[in-house]
């Protein structure tokens, strides 16, 4: 009985390990991928709502229930240049993201439980600003 117990014991020890080792298997064969070439998109929470396009990069806003979110994307990644981003709520005030980057501003985040909001973003002097939106 004793032997019949313990054989039974190792084989689900030994199916867990298995299964364990599997997953890791995929995990590591999957990696996390390529770069994704638009991994902005997940820097906010949200939907993207607009995308504003200039000579030198783009703005995009993202809204979920409470919160609009902003980010401003380089059009050609690589030196550190001058960028900024901002986003403000009707009736308050902005949140602001600017400095020297590589690739991106932002993002910034602001509480816009039916509010409406404006945005603005710049790479190297060049940029975008919506009018009121998402009201």
């Amino acid at each position: 009985m004793f032997h019949g117990v313990a054989a039974a014991r190792t084989r689900r020890l030994l199916t867990q390990v298995l299964a364990v080792l599997v997953a890791a298997g995929f995990l590591v064969l999957a990696g996390p991928g390529a770069p994704r070439a638009d991994a902005a998109a997940t820097a906010c929470p949200g939907r993207l709502v607009k995308t504003m396009t200039f000579a030198t990069g783009e703005l995009r806003v993202y809204k979920n229930r409470q919160y609009a979110c902003a980010v401003t994307v380089a059009k050609k990644p690589g030196a550190r240049r001058a960028m900024s981003v901002s986003v403000q709520p009707r009736g308050g005030r902005a949140a602001v993201d600017a400095g020297a980057f590589t690739r991106q501003a932002g993002p910034v985040t602001v509480h816009a439980l039916n509010r409406c909001v404006r945005a603005s973003g710049a790479v190297a002097g060049r940029g975008a600003s919506t009018g009121w939106i998402l009201c």
